[in-house]
């Protein structure tokens, strides 16, 4: 889909009409007022397809190096701790946070900057959140990104096949 354009040429103007290819999805809380956020996906930048693949490899990795680290705490020797968690334990939920931490800028890389922050409103990540998250994508943003992809194909094939190309040749 091409922009429209809007010349004005008394004053040296070019303004680009809003494109129909962007999707733009505004967060509301848990009790469905507005918060003022939104993410926002231009369909017709298929790097997202891409990005969002390697967003899943480093989210799969990013679960492995966490189980990783739980099963080589769970190696150490545990000690009572000096307040109310143990040696482990406290290791363990530094682990997770620091799980969680790198969980959002994973996120953001698909969702934009602080994509993760605006679902969050708020709200501490947490397992069920990423869930949500995952929701999200998978159902909002995902298929309409899938059926743009495929729009997108459709219209190169038809402008680019040989048949279009037999058409402009002169017999």
């Amino acid at each position: 889909m091409e922009a429209e354009i809007n010349v004005k040429s008394d004053n040296n103007i070019i303004q680009l009409k809003e494109s129909k290819d962007v999707l733009r999805l505004k967060i509301k809380d848990e009790k469905g007022n507005d918060t003022g956020n939104f993410l926002e996906f231009n369909l017709g930048d298929l790097d997202y397809l891409l990005i969002l693949q390697d967003m899943m490899e480093a989210d799969k990795k990013n679960r492995e190096y966490l189980k990783n680290q739980y099963t080589i705490i769970d190696k150490k020797e545990d000690h009572k701790g000096k307040k109310l968690f143990s040696s482990n334990e406290e290791a363990k939920i530094k682990a997770t946070n620091e799980f969680y931490k790198k969980e959002a800028e994973i996120y953001d890389m698909f969702l934009g900057k602080d994509g993760v922050k605006k679902l969050l409103n708020g709200r501490k990540l947490t397992l069920a959140r990423l869930d949500e998250i995952d929701e999200i994508i998978e159902k909002a943003i995902l298929p309409k990104l899938q059926i743009k992809a495929e729009d997108i194909k459709k219209d190169i094939m038809a402008k680019y096949s040989n048949k279009a190309k037999r058409d402009d040749v002169i017999e």
